[in-house]
């Protein structure tokens, strides 16, 4: 993937951030637990900088577990949606390539779904300086449990019409791809959980990522069509359960 090909994926969002804010899904509680666990540290009463916070729904969630959180997020149409879903947390605008945050300020960073779309070579000196001595950097990302069959067949549609994703998997949710330099020592946890939504929000759901919002509108429109036709055969009464893997990491700065 080009650099300018990453950014035109990147900028995507901010033109969904409604139907992404409507349809995404969430995160369970075991996650948060999780992410307790192998900081050792509760959320609690923690300084928290939620980064490329979207729409909010990780920084919620983290806000709801106690934590005083504040949320950065570069996108114009992400953040306007952040302020009207979660008017009483604060918001400032930035990347996790340069923080808008004064050194040694914060007890976590965490990234949901976002730490793929920074450079690491800056994300991660980023992250060491805004850490706490003891503070935790915690990355994230809901992925589709590919031994469940009908979402490996249709993760194998989606990838026969627009090829395999390579955004995640450029520094994803492998130790050595989050952080090539070495410099964190990530742990490791994957947490499972489902939710039950109907087929039109699932569709919804898998429309609102960046490969799909990068396609021309009939391109868009025509495969999501198709797929609402193999969805309806599958699941008549209109339900889906979808089923995640939330590949979690987490590094602790000593």
């Amino acid at each position: 993937m080009t650099a300018s090909s990453h950014l035109t994926r990147a900028h995507s969002f901010s033109a969904a951030a409604a139907q992404y804010a409507s349809n995404r899904p969430s995160y369970p509680p075991a996650l948060f637990d999780a992410i307790e666990e192998l900081a050792a540290r509760p959320l609690t009463g923690a300084r928290v900088a939620d980064i490329g916070a979207g729409t909010g729904i990780a920084t919620a969630l983290l806000h709801a577990r106690g934590a005083d959180v504040i949320g950065v997020e570069p996108g114009d149409g992400m953040a306007a949606q952040f302020h009207r879903t979660n008017p009483g947390i604060p918001l400032v605008r930035g990347t996790g390539n340069a923080l808008p945050l004064a050194t040694a300020s914060v007890d976590f960073l965490t990234y949901a779904q976002a730490w793929h779309w920074t450079d690491p070579d800056r994300s991660v000196p980023e992250a060491l300086r805004v850490l706490r001595p003891g503070g935790a950097l915690a990355l994230w990302w809901n992925t589709s449990a590919l031994d469940v069959p009908w979402i490996a067949a249709q993760a194998h549609r989606i990838g026969h019409a627009f090829g395999t994703d390579p955004v995640v998997a450029a520094n994803g949710a492998s130790t050595r791809a989050a952080d090539p330099s070495g410099h964190l020592g990530f742990a490791h946890r994957v947490v499972r959980w489902s939710r039950r939504v109907s087929v039109d929000t699932h569709l919804a759901n898998i429309g609102s990522h960046s490969i799909f919002l990068v396609q021309p509108d009939e391109t868009r429109t025509a495969f999501l069509a198709e797929e609402k036709q193999h969805l309806r055969s599958l699941f008549p009464h209109g339900t889906i359960e979808e089923t995640y893997d939330v590949e979690l990491l987490v590094a602790t700065h000593t």
